[in-house]
C-alpha cells in the first residue's frame, strides 16, 4: 500500500520518511556549536521520551493538527533536539550526569529537549502506516526512526535554553516570501489542494497568497515592507494593471492622496460599490457585470446604476408579495431612513402586523416582518379585545378605535395651554422656583444637567479631594436633601436626571415638584444650593465670581497635602513658596537647591517639624480668592477663569452712545410691563406670596415661621 509515495517496503528499510540530510543513518554526523557537541543520527521512536525540561513539556497529547499534514508529507524536516538519558520512557527520566559513564556504556534511551510536538506528529503518522501495512498484509517495519540531534552536553541549564531558544528564535515568512515559494510549486506542477494538504492550509488560503501574482512588483514589495496593509492590498486585486499604475502616481505625488482601506474600494468603483450577493434578483440572468478580488471571496457590481433599476424593480416584487400573502402592509424605507427596533413592536400578522424592508445604500435589503409603531401598538393596546361596541373584526382581532381628537386640534389644544400656564406663572415666583429645582433635578426633554464629574487622571488629586473637610460637608449636605426629597439615600447626586424617569418613580418631575410645594422656601433655598453646587463646573468661571462674592476662606477648607506638593515641578515657584511659609532669608539662602530640597522646607515649616516656626493657614496664591500667579509666565486656569469672570466693559463706548443702544432701558421697561400686568390680576403683588395649596393644612404665610416639621427638616439639613 502506498502513502504519500512511500511504500511500507519502503518505509520498513528506511526512516519515518526521507529526513532533510542525505546522510547514512550507520555513520552519524557532529556539529559543533562553541563548546557543545551535538550528533546527527536516526534513533527509534520506542526509545524516546520527552523531557522535563522541555518547554512544551505536559501530561495531555498537544495539538499537531497543524503540522500533521505536513509531517505526512514531507516526514521530520527539522531534526527533533535529544539527550541521553539512563531510564526507560515509561519510567522517571534521569539524565545522565557523568561524562564517563556515557563512554563507558551505550545509552539506550533519549530525552527529547526541543521537537516535542514533531514527536506526537511522527508517533501519529508511524501508528497510520503500521495499520496500512497490516491490512496490506506486509511485515511490520522493526522499528521507526526519526532524524535526532544529540547533545553531549548534560547540563540541564544548557537544556532549557537549547529547548526555549527551539521554540522562539523562529521568524515566520511574510505572505511575499510565500507567494515566491507557492508559485515556483505551481509551475512545477503542484495543484493548489497538493500545495494545501503539505502545508496544512485551507485551499483558500493558498489562493489568497497566489492572488499576490495580480499585484505590480513594486506593490509587493510596499506590502513586504509593511507600507500598506492588508485590506489595502486584497482591494488593490480588483484592480487592473493601468489603476495599479495611477495609484502608484497618487503615491509619489507629495501633494495628492493616495486612498487606502475601504476608501480604495471607492476609488476604484468611482463612487459606490456594491457587493454582488446583496442582489435580490437572478444574477446570471440579469447579465450585468461583476468583478471579483483574487481572494475568491468578495464580487461587485461594475455599474451601480443598473444594479439599482433591477433591486428596485425586484423589491417592488417582494412587496406586493408580502401583501398576497396577508401582510396588512409592507413598508419599503429608504437608504436615508432607518428601521430602529426600539421605534417598533413586534406585531404578529393577524393584529394587523407590517413588513418593513429596510433598503440599505450598500445595497443589502433587511425584511422586519410583524411590526408596528410603538404609537400604533399602544393604541390597538389600548383598544382591548374588543371596540366601543364590543364588537371584533372578522378574525378575532379589536378594531381600531378612532381618536376623540385629530393631532392637529391636540396640538392647538397644547400650545394655548402652554401660553396660558406660563403667563399666569409670572406672579407665583415661588411655584416657579419650585418647577425650576425639579427640572434641575429631574431633567426634560428640555432640560440637561449635567453634574460636575470631579474627575482627575491623577489618582491621588482624586484621593485628596474625596478626604477633604469640604468634600465631607457638602455630601452630609447632599444626603439630607435626598431624604427629605424622599430619593434614595445611595444615589450619587440629588441632579442629574435625563428627563425620561418612569412616571411615578423617584425622579419622575411631577412627583418630585408635587414634593418641593409641600417644603417652605428655606428647604427649597437649601436644596437648591446643593443642586447648585452639584452642578458648578470645575475650573470655570463662575467658580471665581462667586467664590469672590461669598469671600470663600480657603484655609479653613484646605491644607497643602502630599498629593499637592508632589504635583510641584517649578523650581521657582517652590522658591516663591519657601518665601511664603520661612521667609525671604530662607529662600535666599536655598536659592540654588533642587526642587526635593524646596519641598522638604515647605513640608517642614507646614509641619513645625525640625524644630522650624509652624506655618498655619498657608495657601498657595492659586488657590485664594482672589487667584494670583507666582510669575510672570502665565498659564494659571485660576487667574484666566479670574480674569473672564471680571472681565471689564469696552470701555470706548461712550455714556451717551450706550444710551441711544435699542434696548438700553429694556430692564426698566420690562419691570414697569410687567407690574402691569399683574395688577391687572387678582391684586396678587409680583413678588406673590406662595401658597402650595388652598386646602393644605401646611401654609407659609408673609413673616410666618415655618411649621414644626418644616423646621425639623431645615435644621436637618443644615446641619
Amino acid at each position: 500500500m502506498t502513502r504519500a509515495g512511500v511504500s511500507c517496503r519502503q518505509w520498513e528499510a528506511g526512516p519515518l520518511l526521507p529526513p532533510l540530510f542525505a546522510v547514512d543513518r550507520h555513520a552519524p554526523l557532529t556539529a559543533r556549536k562553541k563548546d557543545q557537541v551535538m550528533k546527527l543520527q536516526f534513533l527509534p521512536l520506542d526509545k524516546l521520551c520527552v523531557s522535563r525540561l522541555n518547554m512544551r513539556y505536559s501530561k495531555r497529547t498537544p495539538d499537531v493538527s497543524d503540522i500533521l499534514p505536513t509531517i505526512r508529507a514531507r516526514g521530520i524536516l527539522q531534526p527533533i533536539l535529544v539527550r541521553p538519558c539512563t531510564q526507560p520512557p515509561d519510567g522517571p527520566v534521569a539524565a545522565t550526569r557523568d561524562p564517563a559513564a556515557q563512554t563507558d556504556r551505550k545509552p539506550q534511551h533519549y530525552e527529547i529537549v526541543a521537537g516535542c510536538r514533531r514527536f506526537h506528529a511522527a508517533q501519529i503518522v508511524a501508528a497510520e502506516r503500521l495499520a496500512a501495512c497490516a491490512e496490506a498484509g506486509e511485515p511490520d517495519p522493526d522499528s521507526a526512526m526519526l532524524p535526532c540531534a544529540v547533545l553531549d552536553d548534560a547540563d540541564d541549564a544548557s537544556a532549557v535554553e537549547a529547548s526555549l531558544i527551539e521554540n522562539i528564535a523562529r521568524l515566520d515568512p511574510d505572505e511575499v516570501s510565500r507567494w515566491v515559494c507557492f508559485t515556483r510549486l505551481v509551475k512545477e506542477g503542484r495543484s493548489i489542494g497538493d500545495i494545501a494538504l503539505t502545508f496544512g492550509l485551507p485551499d483558500l488560503a493558498v489562493k489568497r497568497i497566489l492572488a499576490l501574482g495580480n499585484l505590480l512588483p513594486r506593490i509587493r514589495e510596499m506590502y513586504r515592507a509593511e507600507e500598506i496593509d492588508a485590506a489595502t492590498v486584497r482591494h488593490l486585486t480588483l484592480a487592473s494593471k493601468s489603476q495599479q499604475k495611477a495609484w502608484l502616481a497618487l503615491i509619489d505625488d507629495p501633494d495628492a492622496y493616495a486612498p487606502r482601506g475601504y476608501q480604495l474600494k471607492a476609488w476604484l468603483f468611482g463612487g459606490q460599490s456594491v457587493a454582488a450577493d446583496h442582489a435580490l434578483f437572478d444574477l446570471e440572468a440579469s447579465g450585468l457585470a461583476t468583478i471579483a478580488d483574487l481572494f475568491g471571496e468578495d464580487a461587485y457590481f461594475v455599474e451601480a446604476d443598473a444594479f439599482w433599476d433591477l433591486q428596485n424593480a425586484a423589491i417592488e416584487a417582494k412587496r406586493v408579495a408580502f401583501i398576497e400573502a396577508g401582510w396588512a402592509d409592507a413598508v419599503i424605507l429608504s437608504p436615508e431612513t432607518h428601521f430602529h427596533s426600539w421605534e417598533y413592536e413586534k406585531t404578529p400578522k393577524r393584529k394587523g402586523g407590517r413588513v418593513y424592508i429596510d433598503v440599505r445604500a450598500s445595497g443589502e435589503v433587511v425584511f422586519h416582518e410583524g411590526y408596528l409603531t410603538c404609537k400604533e401598538a399602544a393604541r390597538l393596546a389600548k383598544a382591548g379585545g374588543a371596540n366601543a361596541d364590543g364588537g371584533t373584526n372578522g378574525d378575532g382581532a379589536s378594531k381600531a378605535v378612532r381618536p376623540e381628537l385629530t393631532s392637529t386640534t391636540q396640538t392647538y389644544i397644547d400650545l394655548h395651554r402652554h401660553a396660558a400656564v406660563r403667563a399666569e406663572l409670572l406672579g407665583r415666583s415661588g411655584i416657579a422656583l419650585r418647577l425650576m429645582v425639579a427640572h434641575a433635578i429631574a431633567g426634560s426633554p428640555l432640560w440637561r444637567i449635567v453634574v460636575e464629574p470631579q474627575s482627575s487622571r491623577n489618582d491621588a488629586a482624586k484621593e485628596s479631594v474625596d478626604e477633604s473637610r469640604a468634600e465631607a460637608v457638602f455630601d452630609a449636605a447632599r444626603r439630607a436633601v435626598l431624604t427629605i426629597l424622599d430619593l434614595p439615600d445611595d444615589e450619587p447626586a440629588v441632579a442629574g436626571g435625563t428627563g425620561y424617569g418612569m412616571c411615578g418613580s423617584h425622579r419622575d418631575l411631577c412627583r418630585l415638584f408635587a414634593r418641593l410645594l409641600e417644603l417652605p422656601d428655606p428647604v427649597v433655598m437649601d436644596v437648591l444650593t446643593v443642586v447648585m453646587g452639584e452642578t458648578l463646573a470645575t475650573g470655570s468661571a463662575a467658580v471665581e465670581a462667586v467664590g469672590l462674592e461669598i469671600g470663600v476662606p480657603m484655609a479653613d477648607w484646605w491644607q497643602a497635602d502630599e498629593a499637592f506638593l508632589d504635583s510641584l515641578r517649578d523650581r521657582e515657584v517652590l522658591l516663591a513658596m519657601v518665601a511664603e511659609v520661612a521667609g525671604d532669608m530662607v529662600a535666599s539662602a536655598n536659592a540654588k537647591e533642587k526642587g526635593k530640597t524646596l519641598k522638604g522646607i515647605i513640608r517642614d515649616h507646614l509641619a513645625g517639624n525640625g524644630g522650624r516656626e509652624k506655618r498655619e493657614g498657608w495657601v498657595p496664591r492659586w488657590m485664594a480668592f482672589p487667584p494670583a500667579a507666582y510669575t510672570s509666565r502665565g498659564g494659571v486656569g485660576t487667574v484666566e477663569a479670574h480674569a473672564r469672570a471680571f472681565a471689564a466693559p469696552d470701555e470706548d463706548a461712550k455714556p451717551d452712545e450706550l444710551a441711544g443702544e435699542p434696548g438700553a432701558d429694556l430692564a426698566g421697561e420690562m419691570a414697569e410691563e410687567l407690574d402691569g400686568v399683574l395688577a391687572k390680576g387678582e391684586g396678587e403683588s409680583p413678588q406673590g406670596d406662595f401658597v402650595p395649596d388652598p386646602g393644605a393644612e401646611r401654609r407659609v404665610e408673609p413673616g410666618a415661621e415655618p411649621s414644626s416639621e418644616a423646621g425639623g427638616e431645615s435644621d436637618r439639613l443644615a446641619a
